[in-house]
């Protein structure tokens, strides 16, 4: 028998049932060794010699794969066929090794592009040795991530306090984001307008044309700026007769897309789908692993991590001959269309993303999908083959007209776009960012010297935008432009900037945060070299080349660490003061935009005299008085809306007069967010906003309930002690006896009656829910397929999460609960599992006659005295190093 290993469960149960008896596949469940997260894991001073540690949690899956392995007549390494999958193979190679467990077997690497029989069997009768210079490419990117993380982000700690890490390819793609928000806020709007004149051909068919000329030169798009020049220029128009000057047709061609990449598939899934990136890539990765397709399990796409725009020849063949069948013959080329990538930097040459199958038909499979998967498939399917049919065929018209009798010199355009053959355009049509109709609007018949009719002119005014923010999509095609990172780390470069908080997803637009945008500042005012857009892809450059052979990986990390090192050594003497300077400087455009009545924006808004800068504290950045201890105004960094009546802009807002204590409450902003304040004492009351609620459209009745808080609900009918309600970190609870159960809704925290508190906290004490109080059983999504047992979506405290049995995984950000299905949460509950260490085999029968051997687990001793040993006692945790929680920290991807 041989061992086949690969990375995860799916995976190794489809292979397995092609392979058959001879074979046993087990799963890595990924990577199974990284850099323990403290100083020294990657040494420079011993020429970069890396001290790898096995995961926990992964040990007992290498202890089975070690002792299969011992018992075996083989090994074949048959994880994924990139970077990624070389250096699990050899990882896992490695602890074998130390492991002793192979003797005089032979190790062998195999890869397949496609999860289907023919590829896994091809693939087995073609062996190879793991790929050295790929390994070496990931020692290179792994070690650059690791002193890049570990060596800058402790400067963030004691520079900028709040900030969490800094990353090689994360800070890069952060500054984008930041760049973008910089240009909108400098961004100056100019007004402009289009005069339009709508006409009628002397058959009586409409058509408009634009005025491009008057008085004899050319308008451009900002050349008619006021309503002013506008009506001037309709008015000529409006005493003008009309006459065509030429006609011109020109064909055009527009060529179908190639077959998707990783970067375009995360892009159009994102455009026509609404998928996140990392939602696209789990989806993706289900449909490449195996779906049950009439009993046999297949993978229905090939490989989704590349760079590769090529398809193998048999693939096309199969892709003309759906053409034929499906469209006929007026949409197939002559020939098979060739891609090659415009990516200068690409990676291995892999397959573009195809189906494994061109005629598995979206139509024929769907059933068998959940909806996004269906929805995944069927879009790259269509782009896949559409991209072998033929080019589309266009008539550009376009249409010069003179004015007469009116202005000298106006000169009016007319456009129009006609397709005269659809071609791919019947299968699929590329999405857009700037969503601009594809197609200008189709043109009546005209002849040159015809003489039009007006039926009325209008003047149209616009304004000058600044560029859009950038979404997840067009984030990864300018990071693909730049050759900043690879395919494989796009997603969870993205992922990352969201969990550090550094930029967040508003209606599918990134914004950065305040935290990101110091940050950023940060980096480019004290280490700017290595967030440059230039260096960071050069950078990209060297590791493909390591990865052909090209270049030493030890030799690319010398190079770099003598200039990293020594700019770090220059930046750890400097004083904070001076970095608030230097943030000041370069933020204050953002921290104290202009006010719209022209006066001072660092005027402090309490004191009057004091002055408004920069400060830094215990959880990072905040605006305050230079006046401070006297004066203790603070405020968050960033300004609301346009300034008019937000706290940030005029300081407290005056709510109204509390009809108890006769003081004012007031909304203000601190640097942790809007809290409402009970008159200004040395220590006045005060209550932050709970989450959801909108400081601009708060009231004095709510801000007075806020205040209220901790109210007394009642006695507890058998302590007698009181039952209190309140706000906590956690969110609304009700409490007793020093015992909490949480409310489900912020609002119930003023309704919630005494029979309602006890309750809640007699399920608390009872153990029930997981953290909330009062919590739901959750959606079932019925049993598991291969273990048994009901599996259920739930609400917790700290998000949406799937259950079965002892095994809780949560939800990706992203994911909606509601339409989760089990294919996708029996792969989340098998990866948290393997973390967890739970075994996932399924489950036993239960016996039907449950008396048997009723004294067996009432005599735990007769199993000692026959020679058992007991179970050993777990050795307590050992507590955490204070050095160990902030480095975890610094863990960047990229």
């Amino acid at each position: 028998m041989r061992v086949v290993i690969v990375e995860s469960p799916a995976k190794a149960q489809t292979i397995n049932k092609y392979l058959g008896s001879d074979y046993r596949v087990l799963a890595s469940y990924g990577h199974v060794r990284d850099l323990p997260a403290k100083d020294g894991s990657v040494d420079p001073t011993d020429d970069f010699a890396m001290q790898w540690e096995v995961d926990a949690k992964a040990q007992k899956r290498l202890s089975e794969i070690a002792k299969a392995v011992k018992e075996s007549d083989g090994v074949i390494l048959a994880t994924d066929p990139d970077r990624e999958g070389e250096a699990i193979s050899w990882h896992v190679l490695q602890v074998l090794k130390e492991k002793r467990a192979l003797k005089d077997q032979p190790v062998e690497r195999v890869v397949f592009n496609a999860i289907t029989k023919s590829s896994v069997l091809e693939a087995m009768r073609h062996p190879r040795q793991i790929d050295g210079p790929l390994v070496d490419a990931y020692l290179a990117r792994r070690a650059l991530d690791y002193l890049v993380g570990f060596t800058l982000s402790p400067v963030l700690w004691r520079k900028l306090p709040g900030a969490r890490s800094a990353g090689r390819v994360q800070s890069v793609s952060l500054r984008l984001v930041c760049d973008r928000e910089a240009e909108i806020e400098a961004f100056v709007t100019e007004e402009y307008w289009s005069i339009i004149a709508q006409l009628d051909t002397p058959r009586g068919d409409a058509f408009e044309a634009r005025l491009t000329a008057l008085n004899g030169k050319k308008l451009g798009k900002l050349t008619i700026g006021n309503r002013g020049d506008a009506d001037a220029a309709k008015a000529l128009l409006e005493a003008a007769t009309f006459t065509i000057a030429s006609v011109e047709s020109k064909p055009q061609k527009r060529n179908p897309p190639p077959p998707f990449t990783t970067s375009t598939l995360q892009q159009e899934a994102s455009r026509k789908l609404g998928l996140p990136p990392a939602r696209t890539m789990q989806i993706a990765q289900r449909l490449y692993e195996g779906i049950d397709i009439g009993g046999e399990t297949v993978g229905l796409i090939t490989y989704m991590r590349t760079d590769g725009v090529d398809m193998a020849p048999e693939a096309v063949q199969q892709i003309r001959k759906a053409i034929q069948e499906n469209h006929g013959g007026r949409y197939l080329p002559d020939a098979p269309r060739r891609y090659t990538t415009k990516q200068k930097n690409a990676q291995e040459a892999h397959e573009a993303i195809r189906p494994t199958d061109a005629a598995r038909h979206p139509s024929k499979v769907a059933r068998m999908l959940d909806a996004e998967q269906a929805r995944l498939y069927e879009l790259i399917w269509k782009r896949a083959v559409a991209s072998q049919m033929e080019s589309a065929d266009f008539e550009r018209t376009t249409v010069e007209i003179v004015a007469e009798d009116g202005p000298r010199g106006a000169e009016l355009r007319a456009t129009g776009t006609v397709v005269r053959f659809d071609g791919f355009l019947t299968l699929y049509q590329e999405g857009r960012d700037d969503e601009e109709d594809e197609e200008a609007r189709r043109l009546p018949p005209m002849s040159t010297g015809e003489r039009p009719s007006r039926r009325g002119i209008v003047a149209n005014q616009h304004f000058t935008e600044p560029p859009p923010r950038y979404t997840e999509a067009t984030l990864i095609k300018k990071m693909e432009e730049l050759g900043i990172g690879r395919p494989s780390t796009y997603s969870a470069t993205l992922t990352v900037l969201r969990d550090r908080e550094y930029v967040r997803l508003d209606k599918k637009r990134l914004h950065p945060e305040d935290k990101g945008r110091l940050v950023t500042a940060f980096l480019e005012s004290f280490f700017d070299r290595y967030v440059e857009y230039d260096f960071t892809a050069s950078l990209e450059e060297k590791l493909d080349k390591i990865s052909n052979g090209d270049l030493d990986w030890r030799d690319v990390l010398r190079d770099f660490w003598r200039d990293f090192s020594g700019a770090v050594e220059g930046i750890k003497e400097l004083r904070v003061s001076e970095v608030l300077t230097a943030l000041d400087g370069m933020l204050g455009d953002h921290i104290f935009p202009p006010k719209a009545d022209g006066g001072d924006p660092r005027v402090c808004p309490t004191c009057a005299s004091g002055r408004l800068s920069l400060k830094l504290g215990k959880f990072g950045a905040f605006v305050g008085c230079s006046n401070y201890p006297e004066c203790r105004y603070t405020r968050q960094l960033a300004q609301a809306g346009d300034g008019e009546g937000s706290a940030e802009a005029s300081g407290p807002r005056e709510l109204g007069t509390d009809p108890a204590s006769g003081q004012m409450v007031t909304l203000r902003v601190g640097r942790f967010g809007p809290y409402i304040q009970l008159g200004d004492g040395e220590k006045p009351k005060r209550s932050s906003l709970p989450k959801g609620w909108d400081a601009a459209t708060l009231d004095f009745e709510r801000a007075l309930a806020l205040l209220s808080l901790p109210r007394e609900i009642g006695t507890h009918p058998e302590s007698g002690k009181p039952i209190t309600a309140g706000l906590g970190r956690f969110g609304p609870f009700v409490q007793h006896d020093g015992k909490y159960a949480n409310l489900p809704t912020i609002e119930e925290v003023f309704e919630v009656g005494i029979n309602r508190a006890v309750s809640l906290i007699a399920e608390k004490a009872a153990g029930g829910g997981r953290g909330r109080a009062g919590s739901t059983p959750g959606r079932s999504l019925g049993d598991h397929p291969t273990l048994g047992g009901p599996v259920t979506v739930r609400e917790g405290r700290y998000g949406p999460y799937v259950n079965h049995g002892k095994v809780n995984a949560t939800l990706p950000k992203g994911t909606d609960p509601a339409t989760l299905a089990m294919d996708a949460a029996v792969v989340l509950l098998a990866e948290r599992a393997a973390k967890d260490g739970v075994s996932t085999k399924p489950a036993r029968a239960a016996r039907t006659k449950t008396a048997a051997k009723p004294k067996a687990a009432a005599k735990p001793k007769a199993a000692a005295a026959a020679g058992k040993a007991p179970a050993k006692a777990k050795a307590p945790a050992k507590a955490k190093a204070p050095a160990k929680s902030k480095t975890a920290g610094a863990k960047a991807t990229g």
